[in-house]
């Protein structure tokens, strides 16, 4: 398990003053500023942002020129083909432009690579198909953007192509953006783009070239604003930060989630026993988004799409049925491969900086959530492989202080493809390359001991006799949290466990009774292994609790108690 260190933020601002202007307390000005949030414009779009505070998409590169094709095919009649990805955010993508070319008139249908099967993204079959069933023009979404021969290909063929994309784009030695010979390429990432925040997903770029599309067809804005909810369901699942315009985007559409009018969506979170007016980022993130990405990962992506284009009941039912069912037999199968992984680790690569693990049985789709799984026991980065049709497949995730992609710019000779962000990315290499990969990564990476531990940041260190109900109230209005806007976290050293119970029907919670050193009592809920923790806490009666704030309602009461993230004893 990765050492941990606890920090404080120590960022600074005339918290006084942010707390007046805001009607906010100086406890959430503090956590704002933690955020990186600076300056009235952001501000304001943080507490504040509507759908109205989206950038334009006519920022993004080539947008215009893509709108003016799609334009001229709809008039046309030209059968345009849509090819999405078998994530999460490559179903959401799909869906949104396949809505969006059905409103706007079109003849279109779609394309999802088959994950063991066709790998990621584009591909030469997936073009010839297209080319042989008569379509006129290739629109990809959340993939395209590193299909430099597979698009030539398609182009040699006759055909149009438009690419949306979000990746990382490879660069030539000299700097320069290595762009496929796609008639429009839009992404954010283009180093010629003007868009203000680059750094969101596949299907915020689909979103806004629906945009756009309406704009220039005349089409009510209304219908665009529908498709918010999955441009946010998009946002979580791809792990974006949830920050500047992605945090609006999901804050708004958690609330359209509410009122839903998707058949699949709302039976999908019905299997699950949740509310939909009540649907957090977490929820997105962790219950229904694992649902959606089990399709692509143990049978077909084009289950979840189907369920999002469900036109019954009851064949909304079945399909989210089947889709729950597949993420418990996941959720199985990644448990068995992540210990595995992790005994792999113990045995042989303790010392690594990047962790490199081969497991030859692991369904290849799981590679990454296992990959995930170390970097957060071991906090390093970790690319987990495993063997694929043709040679082996795998996926990495990493830390802050290592980018992935350009650790694997660095070994590219040794794959046979790659692509992703700083922080995950995905790959696939001849067997016999594999201790060499393990190698060089190593050998390269410029990590210390430091960047392996793991680091808790505090950001008000705040006595229990500070909460109150106003405050938590408050709290909630920095909602949605995730990934760029953590949770909040407050800290209080010396409290004394006056009892301590092990709750539920795993033993998996504890409750305990604590008082401050001023005598002041509150109750405490910690989230883990109940028995370890009676064993860990032994004869000590004090605790040091890193710890988040709620209001307890049991039985018609309501009570103040604190939720324990992070714990150490103190006596």
């Amino acid at each position: 398990m990765a050492k941990t260190q606890w920090m404080m933020h120590t960022k600074k601002a005339d918290f006084a003053a942010i707390a007046e202007r805001y009607s906010i307390s100086p406890v959430t000005a503090r956590i704002i500023r933690n955020r990186d949030v600076v300056g009235d414009e952001a501000v304001k779009r943080y507490l504040f942002g509507t759908v109205k505070d989206l950038y334009s998409p006519s920022l993004l590169p080539d947008i215009d020129r893509a709108v003016e094709i799609l334009k001229e095919k709809i008039e046309s009649h030209a059968k345009i083909r849509i090819v999405g990805d078998y994530d999460i955010d490559g179903v959401c993508s799909t869906y949104i432009l396949l809505c969006a070319l059905e409103e706007a008139g079109a003849c279109r249908d779609y394309e999802i690579p088959d994950r063991i099967r066709d790998g990621y993204g584009i591909n030469e079959a997936i073009i010839r198909a297209a080319a042989k069933d008569g379509v006129d023009t290739i629109l990809t979404c959340d993939n395209g953007i590193a299909a430099v021969e597979q698009i030539r290909l398609a182009k040699e063929l006759g055909m149009t192509v438009i690419v949306t994309d979000h990746h990382d784009i490879q660069k030539t030695d000299s700097g320069e953006d290595i762009l496929p010979p796609a008639d429009a390429v839009v992404n954010p990432k283009r180093r010629d783009s003007r868009y203000p925040y680059p750094e969101i997903c596949g299907g915020m770029v689909a979103f806004k070239l629906m945009r756009a599309l309406y704009e220039a067809c005349g089409i009510s804005l209304e219908k665009w604003e529908n498709m918010l909810e999955f441009a946010a369901i998009a946002t979580v699942g791809d792990v974006m930060k949830l920050q500047d315009e992605n945090r609006t985007v999901v804050k708004e559409g958690l609330k359209r989630i509410a009122r839903s009018e998707n058949l699949g969506l709302l039976s999908l979170i019905q299997k699950n026993n949740l509310d939909p007016a009540s649907i957090t980022a977490y929820h997105i993130g962790f219950v229904i988004g694992p649902c959606l990405n089990a399709g692509g990962r143990l049978y077909t992506a084009k289950l979840a799409l189907r369920l999002l284009l469900s036109q019954s009941r009851e064949e909304a039912d079945e399909l989210a049925g089947e889709l729950k069912e597949l993420n418990e037999q996941r959720k199985d199968m990644t448990l068995k491969n992540t210990q595995e992984a992790i005994d792999i680790v113990e045995k042989q690569y303790r010392q690594d900086k990047v962790l490199v693990v081969f497991l030859p049985q692991c369904h290849e789709s799981l590679a990454g959530i296992v990959a995930g799984r170390l970097r957060e026991q071991y906090q390093k980065p970790s690319l987990v492989l495993t063997r694929g049709g043709e040679g082996v497949k795998g996926s990495g995730r990493s830390i802050e202080t290592y980018h992935m992609f350009e650790g694997l710019a660095e070994v590219k000779d040794l794959l046979t493809k790659f692509g992703g962000h700083p922080m995950a990315a995905g790959l696939s290499l001849p067997e016999e390359n594999v201790p060499e990969l393990r190698r060089r990564l190593n050998e390269n990476a410029r990590l210390t001991e430091e960047d392996f531990v793991r680091k808790v940041w505090i950001d008000v260190p705040m006595p229990l006799e500070y909460i109150t109900e106003p405050l938590i109230e408050e709290l909630q209005r920095l909602e949605p949290f995730g990934n760029g806007n953590e949770k909040p976290q407050f800290a209080q050293k010396n409290l004394t466990i006056r009892s301590a119970r092990v709750l539920g029907r795993n033993r998996n919670a504890v409750k305990l009774s604590l008082v401050t050193e001023q005598g002041f009592a509150m109750d405490a809920m910690v989230f883990c292994d109940g028995d370890g923790f009676i064993e860990e806490q032994g004869s000590r009666r004090k605790i040091d609790a890193v710890y988040y704030p709620v209001v307890n309602e049991y039985n018609g009461n309501r009570s103040l108690q604190i939720v324990i993230k992070e714990y150490r004893f103190s006596a």
